[in-house]
């Protein structure tokens, strides 16, 4: 093995509930293109190099092979369970009455854990997509964002807690309209939020709002996801690795454009989770917040990357009616916010 990361070189970031987690981790999705036993060998050789932190998620289906992993490391003195955060989510058809803790069981289970280090809604909504379905493919069963359905799901996330089978909670995939509709109303509120953020994407407003309501951003999609699904791809998607200033300082710094995105991200504040198969790419990923960091100049220069290109549109997850994905994230076609009427999301209002 070439690359050795110390962990504890890797910054750490403290959550609202005070627990520690790395400022970088690894994102275990195969996206359609790797399968769980190469993903699993990735999760394998990264905790060898000094990662700590890997996010899971019962749909990507390899939870059981990553916990033979996990279980292998722990027992054979690698890494001790303290020292790894561990997230997974459960999948929106779980969301019914008594399924979240039958979901985060399974995970458990799976991934051979007593508690996962922090626990997400995946979608804000129970819309169902089969995997490896198409872009084209539609649910006629699914339906908008509710306020009533989403806290009967988080109080359920909540009792997960109490029982302590995980430490944190955690939404993904949310709005500002969303997050008005639902924070106030949480017992327990969320530690830390997945959404896309990548410097061609840097949602700037959610950004902001999540780090000011003290809720840790974590970014997938941190380098644009090239080998994302083909039904998440446009003809209009931007290429964060490809952007002129990106390119520009990856030359000048003497490394791959993937890896100045992750410096951004990193020393923006959020958390990124790429995931990379072969160890050259995640071990580089991981050193590469450890040494050079990107000047306040740099910084500034790469906020003008930002081209408002959202890449995980999650137009599987529309309902009968819906006009476009933009739906799904609240914004009408124009682009312009739709705002909340009593607690839900109404797509036929917008400001």
């Amino acid at each position: 093995m070439s690359i050795l990361i110390d962990p504890h070189k890797v910054p750490k970031r403290t959550l609202a509930t005070g627990d520690e987690i790395p400022c970088i981790g690894m994102g275990t999705f195969g996206s359609d293109r790797y399968t769980p036993e190469q993903v699993s060998k990735a999760v394998a050789g990264a905790i060898r190099v000094g990662y700590r932190l890997f996010d899971c998620a019962a749909v990507y289906g390899n939870e059981d092979r990553i916990g033979k992993v996990f279980a292998e490391a722990i027992n054979q003195g690698v890494v001790k369970r303290e020292e790894l955060f561990i997230t997974t989510k459960v999948w929106n058809d779980m969301h019914g009455k008594g399924d979240v803790l039958l979901s985060c069981s399974k995970s458990l289970r799976d991934l051979r854990l007593d508690y996962v280090d922090a626990f997400f809604m995946h979608w804000p909504f129970p819309n169902y997509h089969a995997p490896g379905c198409d872009g084209d493919t539609r649910n006629p069963n699914s339906k908008p964002f509710c306020k009533e359905e989403f806290m009967s799901v988080w109080r359920q996330m909540e009792r997960l807690v109490d029982m302590g089978l995980t430490r944190c909670l955690g939404m993904s995939n949310m709005t500002i309209p969303k997050l008005e509709a639902v924070l106030h109303l949480c017992r327990i509120k969320p530690s830390l939020i997945e959404m896309e953020l990548h410097p061609c994407f840097q949602q700037t407003e959610l950004f902001a709002y999540c780090m000011d309501k003290n809720i840790q951003p974590v970014g997938f999609c941190p380098i644009g996801s090239p080998s994302r699904p083909d039904r998440d791809k446009t003809d209009n998607d931007a290429v964060d690795t490809e952007a002129p200033a990106v390119v520009e300082l990856a030359e000048k710094h003497g490394v791959h454009p993937a890896l100045i995105c992750l410096k951004w991200a990193v020393q923006r504040g959020q958390i990124p989770i790429p995931f990379a198969a072969g160890e050259d790419k995640y071990a580089a990923n991981l050193k590469c917040v450890t040494e050079d960091p990107l000047s306040e100049e740099e910084m500034e220069i790469l906020k003008d990357v930002d081209a408002n290109c959202r890449l995980i549109k999650g137009q599987v997850f529309l309902w009968p009616g819906a006009k476009s994905w933009e739906e799904l994230w609240d914004m009408n076609e124009t682009g312009r916010r739709i705002y909340t009427e009593r607690g839900n999301i109404n797509p036929s209002l917008s400001t």
